[in-house]
């Protein structure tokens, strides 16, 4: 196990130091960078640029030394706990996400309970009753949600509930608790509005996780040490949640690595629509204006969210099944 666990880290650290390389070299391919956008703009406006205003800005914004010294820079701070300077915030990267992260982390974390709550028990009924009318039925709500895009299901949600119950479902928080101190009533505040974006994301996924359940517990069903365990005796109930269930719950276990980073940064035009201040939308306006050390670091902490991830899927599916060894 230290081993393994060793050479996990190892692997880890490797793949961070090749990431931060190659998400630092794609996210500066486009034609030009943020000060020339940023010049464009103030000219768009009237104001009149001159040449060593522009030098003063490359020397400000670190964009007059070489591409590699720039990446020495940046990946030397993030070393020190410094991810730099965002362009297009002007204020330091450590601050914006410390402000996004924790209620991306927030929503993922219920997204996923929701979605595995709500998924594995009904994808156990369609798999013990199929061919079922209720089995039917979701089979089509199933394809229905994998089908629908998110934003949209979000847009047709806000537009009902406003017209019918009066509700404006966007945002995380009421508006007087918008800009307010963290207290115990902008908690409650944040679990009044979070249901929301809880269920819209969280559709895609239980659509998903019922159909993979069902597939895999009707294989496992169908296998002889099924009948075995019948024949010596052991209750319906047991059986299933004893043996088939377990073992058809792997799948299921070797996607929380990627799940967690995929509703942080998957679903970012739904949390646009529904004006979610997320990790999400802040890595998109990084890309669209080229703000290279915002968009670095965010692209870094979705790697490091990935590969820790990967890494306790692989812990869960020792434990959940004794016949994964860690080799």
């Amino acid at each position: 196990m230290i081993i393994y666990i060793f050479r996990r880290f190892f692997f880890m650290i490797v793949l961070m130091v090749l990431m931060s390389i190659f998400s630092f070299i794609v996210i500066q391919l486009p034609p030009g960078d943020y000060l020339t956008s940023y010049i464009v703009q103030l000219e768009s406006t009237g104001a009149r640029v001159t040449d060593a205003q522009v030098e003063a800005l490359k020397r400000q914004y670190g964009l007059d030394l070489p591409f590699h010294q720039r990446y020495i820079k940046w990946a030397g701070g993030m070393l020190r706990g410094d991810f730099g300077l965002s362009y297009q915030w002007n204020r330091p990267i450590a601050e914006l996400i410390k402000e996004r992260l924790p209620l991306s982390v927030a929503i993922s974390l219920v997204t996923v309970t929701f979605t595995y709550i709500i998924a594995i028990p009904i994808g156990v009924y369609a798999a013990t009753h199929p061919n079922t009318p209720f089995d039917y039925i979701l089979t089509v709500i199933g394809f229905a949600g994998m089908a629908m895009p998110n934003f949209l299901l979000a847009l047709i949600a806000m537009f009902l509930l406003y017209k019918y119950f009066g509700f404006a479902v966007t945002g995380l928080f009421s508006p007087e608790y918008q800009d307010a101190p963290w207290s115990l009533g902008r908690f409650l505040d944040l679990l009044k509005n979070m249901w929301m974006p809880v269920v819209v994301v969280g559709v895609a996924g239980i659509a998903r996780v019922i159909r993979v359940m069902r597939a895999c517990l009707l294989d496992e069903l169908q296998k002889p040490y099924v009948e075995t365990a019948r024949t010596k005796g052991l209750t319906e109930r047991r059986l299933l949640w004893k043996y088939p269930v377990r073992v058809a719950l792997n799948p299921i276990i070797s996607t929380i690595g990627w799940l967690l980073p995929w509703v942080i940064s998957g679903e970012t035009i739904t949390a646009i629509v529904l004006n979610l201040p997320t990790v999400g939308p802040l890595l998109l306006q990084a890309l669209v204006n080229q703000d290279t050390y915002l968009a670095g670091t965010l692209t870094m902490l979705l790697t490091f969210m990935t590969l820790v991830g990967m890494f306790l899927s692989d812990i869960l599916l020792v434990w959940a099944d004794p016949r994964i060894r860690l080799d």
